[in-house]
């Protein structure tokens, strides 16, 4: 198993914080694992440490890519799950980019978690992205959990009390609570109707959420501007059908009528809209639902 992990240095920490997220079942919309990456890009993370794809990943349902460099010689990009390291204000943060595994989640579960606990990991936190019944045009709804009684009263979280179908990041979660280490979750809302296209609004209302959580600045101007982008690009689309403007419509109105934040959907039932998401979409591709938690 040690193997697998691939430790290139380990970094020098001061009260450190995971935060992690996932391409896959948990990225709706790739909102999670954009606002990871841009925090990456933000904050001059610097990798340290990768996990081999070999034994995690079914090559067949999780394909390398093939890239030119330099128009000439090919070069195969496998499944990568990397850490990385950045320092964006006074305490230190590990940020984990990866993809959800195929194959062996417990041993791939014990791998991140043992890191993070030879670490010294004061807080792990996930980001996540479901697809909902919001609009493009209001800002993405976070909500945010955690299993420790302080921690959702230090955080301003919601105790989750969510029971069905859970990816990896919910395997995650499990461990931490067993190893002591204290964990989190942030999820958005993404617009299920445009869910092929990447949602840097999503992306930009975890970020925003994550430095409240944090208690530090996240700089956001870029995920700003490609919000305001993409909500005037999807509009453009959804003006051109009848029906669909007209089911935006009445998203934006609903969505115009929660006064305050304590009115957002809850993690419970944006994790169920998940659910029923799943298993419609397993219904019609005629794909048994119990084979995903395989």
């Amino acid at each position: 198993m040690a193997d697998e992990l691939r430790i290139d240095h380990r970094p020098e920490l001061t009260r450190p914080i995971l935060v992690a997220a996932f391409r896959g079942w948990n990225d709706g919309a790739q909102a999670a694992s954009l606002a990871a990456g841009y925090l990456a890009k933000t904050w001059g993370a610097e990798r340290f440490a990768d996990v081999d794809p070999e034994n995690f990943f079914d090559f067949q349902a999780t394909r390398p890519h093939v890239s030119l460099e330099e128009g000439l010689s090919r070069r195969i990009d496998w499944p990568e799950t990397a850490f990385y390291h950045a320092r964006p204000e006074d305490r230190d943060v590990v940020l984990l980019l990866g993809i959800e595994p195929n194959l062996r989640w417990r041993t791939f579960t014990e791998l991140v978690v043992g890191l993070a606990r030879d670490l010294g990991i004061e807080l792990l936190i996930t980001l996540g992205a479901l697809l909902a019944d919001v609009p493009h045009t209001r800002p993405a709804p976070v909500t945010g959990s955690a299993t420790d009684t302080e921690l959702v009263e230090r955080l301003g979280l919601s105790a989750s009390r969510y029971e069905g179908p859970t990816g990896i990041v919910g395997v995650i979660h499990d461990l931490c609570g067993q190893s002591g280490i204290p964990s989190a979750s942030l999820w958005a809302a993404v617009p299920h109707y445009v869910s092929l296209t990447p949602s840097p609004r999503g992306a930009l209302a975890l970020c925003e959420r994550l430095g409240d959580v944090l208690g530090i600045q996240i700089e956001a101007d870029e995920l700003e501007e490609a919000a305001r982008n993409y909500e005037e690009q999807v509009s453009e689309a959804v003006a051109s059908d009848e029906e669909t403007a007209a089911y935006v419509d009445e998203l934006e109105r609903r969505s115009d009528q929660l006064d305050d934040a304590t009115e957002l959907p809850s993690g419970d039932a944006l994790a169920a809209e998940l659910t029923r998401f799943l298993k419609q979409r397993d219904e019609e591709d005629g794909e048994d639902p119990a084979a995903r938690e395989q």
